[in-house]
């Protein structure tokens, strides 16, 4: 799947039809990803052409892993497919949001959690901590063995 190049007016980018999606310079795009149905976010990924071609035409969400520099399909080892229910994109076409049902343990984070999003900060002596709010669902040493 190509992607046509972005329109040459702002009004025909931001209240067109054509789907003209901005990658960067790397060639990639922000993904957010939330829960179909609770509006939890999940994640936020990138993808390259590739990846949101292949998410378009699969129905799975599709990622460009920058730690790995390779194509990455959410939840192929560890079960958790995302399950694509509606894919925007913001008015200037430079992110995607993408709100996905999660299959397998219903977890997203690669250490076992629902969300990437599990901790949060607080003010505390003077600083800021991170506090854990969220149990893993899954270990994670028993699924990614890599």
């Amino acid at each position: 799947m190509q992607f046509q190049s972005p329109p040459t007016s702002k009004a025909a980018l931001e209240e067109g039809d054509a789907f003209t999606p901005r990658f960067d310079a790397a060639g990639l795009i922000t993904a957010v990803v939330t829960d179909a149905h609770e509006g939890t976010v999940l994640m936020v990924a990138h993808m390259n052409a590739e990846a949101l071609a292949l998410s378009l035409e699969t129905g799975i969400a599709h990622y460009w892993s920058r730690s790995r520099n390779q194509l990455w399909k959410k939840g192929e080892t560890s079960g958790n497919l995302q399950t694509i229910v509606e894919l925007r994109t913001d008015c200037d076409q430079d992110a995607i949001w993408l709100r996905v049902e999660v299959a397998g343990h219903d977890a997203t984070c690669h250490t076992g959690r629902r969300s990437c999003f599990y901790r949060r900060a607080e003010k505390a002596d003077g600083g800021v901590r991170l506090v854990i709010d969220a149990a893993p669902k899954f270990d994670p040493g028993t699924i990614y063995t890599k």
